[in-house]
């Protein structure tokens, strides 16, 4: 590395992490002021809002605006360089336009490798404090499911539950129905299940099992309780948590979507859709940071504003695409991995071209 590159390193990095605190210092002012009543009114304590709510909000709102914040710091600092004749004097020297986009790429890669860490395995461990604090203070985020719930465990094993409390995690008249080529071949139903928490496994109350072998014969063992384990049936299965992937690392997000996908279940598309995000997410930090040296590195009339202007407009131009791109993959029949890509592919384009147009 050279003394240009470190040079412009140090403004990129260094106007990033500058105006994205100063905007975090602002939005947590503000997101205090909009939930004050529910903290008084549900008597948190200062100490949990401060540190398992706030502080743990810092790297999630750090990777929501990566992408904006990065634009802009590329602009902003760009356009100083331009307007002062540096990126002129840089070219004039025998630096390569190709050359002088090296530290740019250093810097965004950091910046993409940052936010897929933050996004894939910080923030889901942060959230977990995070969603326990708003889930105390300041909105219930499990919510129980009408009655008379039916889902597929796994292909040809169906289970029942008449009800279910997410608060008491307990279920009212249980049944579970086995399947071997069209044909029953275990039931086993329940007055009651409860989930142990710190077993992870359920208790049966009242229970009847019926065994029918290929000759039709049945065999029945029932009694007053029964701790067992349910193989791909565990209590969030039984009721709704809000945006529940919140909490999901890399891999267990991949986990859930082959253990959904496994039951039969369309709910996965939704995680596959966060999946590809955080993937995808990253890349576009070094798009759309050649996308902000291409536009900027030109000396024009009006000046910074006129560039962040433009880069702005991109940039929110890129969040609603890919707002758009999700619902299409979310509730129409677009795949989820093309619907996270189709900004990044589209902007990828626009910046080859923006590149071959830049002063060199």
């Amino acid at each position: 590395m050279k003394i240009i590159d470190k040079y412009i390193i140090k403004k990129f990095l260094g106007t990033f992490f500058y105006a994205i605190s100063l905007l975090i210092l602002i939005v947590i002012v503000f997101d205090i002021s909009e939930n004050l009543d529910s903290f008084i009114k549900n008597k948190a304590p200062l100490s949990a809002i401060l540190f398992d709510n706030y502080l743990n909000f810092i790297p999630y709102f750090i990777n929501l605006f990566i992408y904006l914040f990065t634009f802009i710091s590329v602009i902003f600092f760009t356009s100083k360089l331009a307007g002062d004749t540096e990126i002129i004097a840089i070219l004039s020297s025998g630096v390569s336009f190709r050359r002088l986009l090296f530290p740019y790429l250093l810097a965004s890669l950091f910046l993409a490798i940052f936010s897929f860490y933050l996004g894939n395995f910080l923030i889901p461990k942060t959230n977990e404090v995070r969603r326990v604090f708003k889930n105390a203070y300041m909105e219930d985020l499990n919510k129980d499911n009408d009655k008379d719930l039916h889902i597929q465990v796994e292909p040809g094993k169906y289970a029942y539950v008449e009800s279910f409390s997410s608060s008491f995690q307990l279920g009212q008249k249980f049944t579970l129905e086995q399947y071997e080529n069209q044909q029953l071949v275990y039931k086993l139903m329940a007055s009651r299940i409860l989930w142990d928490t710190a077993e992870k496994k359920w208790t049966l109350r009242n229970y009847v099992i019926r065994r029918i072998d290929s000759t039709g014969r049945q065999t029945i063992e029932q009694g007053d309780e029964l701790d067992t384990t349910i193989r791909s049936l565990v209590n969030t299965d039984l009721y709704k948590i809000k945006e529940r992937y919140e909490e999901m690392d890399f891999y267990q997000l991949n986990d859930y979507i082959e253990r959904e996908r496994l039951k039969g279940s369309i709910a996965f598309k939704k995680y596959e859709i966060e999946k590809h995000k955080r993937i995808a997410g990253p890349a576009a930090i070094i798009i759309l940071t050649f996308i902000g040296v291409a536009l900027s590195s030109r000396k024009v009339r009006g000046g910074i504003g006129m560039h962040l202007g433009i880069g702005i407009a991109l940039t929110f131009s890129y969040i609603f695409l890919m707002q758009v791109s999700t619902v299409f993959s979310a509730f129409g029949e677009l795949h989820p991995a093309v619907g996270a890509w189709i900004p990044n592919i589209i902007y990828f384009f626009i910046g080859l071209y923006l590149l071959q147009k830049a002063p060199k």
